[in-house]
């Protein structure tokens, strides 16, 4: 099978071309910069037109689209508009000319927000947070575009460890402080989590298996607490040592602090200040089982994903606060 794999170049679409590679597939890469030891196809994925999709995708079986807009990124208000092109506008354009290029099977790398907006529905999750509703239409819009011709999966993806070259690790800010003697917080509620190389088995085989619906994806189901722990040990923390509990108040300040500095700048974040700490103090969890019953995952070594996490922060050398990127 030959696959092109849009945004190739990051931490996801490295591992899932490592996979589709490993599993004797052609992998293929779009990206607006060149893939280390690869050949990438050029292109800007929020500006391709419908017929340059086409171009692209000619002689390719599958696409797997692992890119996207994602919630660290601060737009102008109203943030709605900026989050939907970023997530949906380039799948209005790509879902057509695969179809039309003769692609037949198409994995979209989503959030697991989305599941939790189904198994949550009290929570009000595309109601209440931009960057989420985003999300819920791309899932929607996606499937809306499946039919016998072509085979639409979206993984939803929670918090993902794991290195890749070139990519500097989201949690790489936090590693001087889990590395050091300063007292261990977390709050209350946990997250689903997975590696980089579970994500790239499930995109594998729902393109193999030429799946189709919508797919939690994760390795594990973790406190906040047991996460840090876990984080603290890999990172070489002296022992012994406890993670205490954080205080729900502070957690809720510390967020509408951050919600009231945005909209005095006129910014909107992608999660609700006023609703987002509900969100993050309770249990983000999902069904781990599903991947591997429908998609055959093995599963990553989560453990190793932390430890390639850390060493890959150490590497960067990062010792300042992850700034929050600024969108027009």
């Amino acid at each position: 099978m030959r696959v092109l794999v849009v945004g190739g170049t990051g931490l996801l679409g490295q591992h899932i071309v490592a996979e589709l590679t490993g599993r004797g597939h052609q992998a293929g890469t779009l990206a607006r910069r060149a893939a280390p030891g690869s050949t990438t196809i050029p292109g800007d994925v929020q500006r391709l037109s419908g017929t340059e999709w086409s171009q692209r995708l000619a002689g390719f079986d599958g696409v797997v689209y692992a890119t996207g807009v994602d919630d660290r990124q601060v737009p102008r208000a109203p943030a709605d508009r900026y989050f939907h092109e970023g997530n949906v506008g380039p799948l209005r354009r790509l879902l057509p000319a695969a179809r039309e290029a003769g692609c037949r099977r198409v994995v979209v790398c989503g959030s697991y927000f989305t599941a939790l907006h189904r198994s949550h529905p009290h929570w009000r999750l595309a109601e209440r947070h931009p960057y989420i509703r985003s999300r819920v239409s791309q899932a929607e819009f996606a499937l809306g575009q499946a039919g016998d011709q072509l085979a639409v999966a979206v993984l939803e993806i929670p918090l993902v460890f794991g290195s890749a070259a070139g990519r500097r690790p989201l949690w790489a800010p936090a590693v001087p402080w889990l590395r050091s003697r300063l007292p261990l917080l977390a709050p209350v509620g946990g997250t689903a989590v997975t590696s980089a190389v579970t994500v790239a088995q499930a995109a594998a085989g729902a393109l193999e298996r030429g799946s189709a619906g919508r797919f939690p994806v994760a390795d594990g189901n973790l406190a906040w607490r047991d996460l840090v722990a876990r984080l603290a040990a890999v990172a070489g923390r002296p022992e012994p040592f406890a993670v205490r509990r954080l205080p729900s108040v502070v957690v809720r300040a510390a967020l509408r602090g951050t919600g009231l500095r945005y909209r005095l700048a006129r910014r909107e974040h992608g999660f609700d200040p006023g609703w987002v700490s509900d969100l993050l103090l309770s249990e983000m969890f999902v069904d781990e089982s599903v991947c591997r019953t429908e998609l055959g995952v093995t599963g990553g070594d989560l453990e190793r994903a932390f430890h390639d996490t850390i060493v890959a922060s150490l590497r960067a050398g990062v010792v300042e606060p992850l700034p929050f990127v600024v969108k027009d």
